[in-house]
């Protein structure tokens, strides 16, 4: 039983009248009166009574009316979701995200995407780029962005484009010695306690290639912890905790009122500042299809980013 003749038959039970569903229907009579008499045959049923020129519904056909449109109108619910999908009326979006972009990049990203497609919902899911990384690659997420570098055994599977950048700073509370000063060598790192990300966070990676660059060994620093968010990092370093390197976006406000401390490192030779910048990727998986909601948030990222 297909669609056409479910609508047939619905014209047919309208009119009661063979002809005028013809009319309705914008077809010829005979093609009407062929795909009753398909149906009838095939379920070995009788749908209406001909009585000469006029016919009546039978308990079958009543049967058959009810259930037809029930069936029509969810046909045409989903065309008509499908419509509002492809208008970017409706539709959802699963975003991975690192935790420092998630809390303090994206927002305004996901708000002016909501400006312009308040139907389309977006499921945003945090964790470090690794997580996020692995996520992405196993189709768990349309989106991910991250900051760090992608494992080189997901890396063939993710296509990666830079829509931002992120910058580390190294920041002390008021109770550390480096606090009164606004700088210090690159040498001076070795000699007071970190406080640090776990090993699979991007801001971690963006610190140990930092100091990969600029030829400190990494087991010279004295780590004193290790914590699972830079929001922890952050408040352990205000009370007096050591040092830490931490995102920039994430330190404005404390930056501002004096809780926090962005001390320079310098290179001991040349005097030049050395910076911890590192960009912000936009992965997808290469071979997932990519609906026009991705497209409308991508275009999002990349107009913020070249702006």
């Amino acid at each position: 039983m297909t669609l056409e003749q479910l609508r047939i038959f619905l014209a047919v039970a309208e009119q009661l009248h063979f002809t005028r569903a013809a009319e309705t229907l914008y077809i010829t009579q005979p093609a009407v009166s062929a795909a009753i008499q398909t149906i009838e045959a095939e379920y070995s049923v009788k749908l209406f009574h001909r009585m000469g020129r006029r016919i009546e519904i039978t308990n079958a056909g009543q049967l058959l009316q009810v259930e037809a449109q029930k069936i029509l109108e969810q046909v045409a619910f989903a065309e008509r979701q499908l419509r509002e999908l492809n208008n970017l009326q409706r539709g959802e979006l699963k975003i991975g995200c690192s935790l420092t972009i998630g809390n303090y990049w994206l927002p305004d990203k996901i708000s002016r995407f909501k400006q312009l497609y308040p139907g389309i919902q977006i499921d945003c899911t945090l964790g470090n780029s690794e997580e996020i990384s692995e996520g992405t690659a196993l189709g768990r997420f349309d989106l991910g962005l991250v900051t760090g570098v992608v494992k080189l055994s997901l890396s063939e599977s993710l296509e990666q484009e830079i829509v931002g950048d992120e910058s580390l700073q190294v920041v002390v509370g008021q109770a550390h010695p480096w606090y009164e000063h606004a700088e210090i060598l690159v040498d001076q790192l070795s000699t007071t306690a970190w406080v640090m990300r776990e090993a699979g966070s991007g801001a971690q990676q963006i610190f140990e290639q930092a100091l990969y660059s600029w030829g400190v060994d990494r087991s010279r620093l004295q780590v004193e912890l290790i914590l699972s968010s830079s929001e922890m990092v952050k408040a352990i370093v205000e009370q007096g905790v050591g040092a830490a390197a931490i995102p920039e976006l994430m330190v404005v406000k404390e930056l501002q009122i004096g809780t926090l401390r962005a001390v320079k490192v310098l290179d001991h030779r040349s005097g030049d500042v050395l910076d911890m910048v590192r960009p912000i990727l936009k992965l997808k998986h290469q071979k997932r299809f990519q609906t026009q909601v991705i497209e409308a948030f991508e275009r999002i990222l990349i107009s913020r980013s070249t702006n």
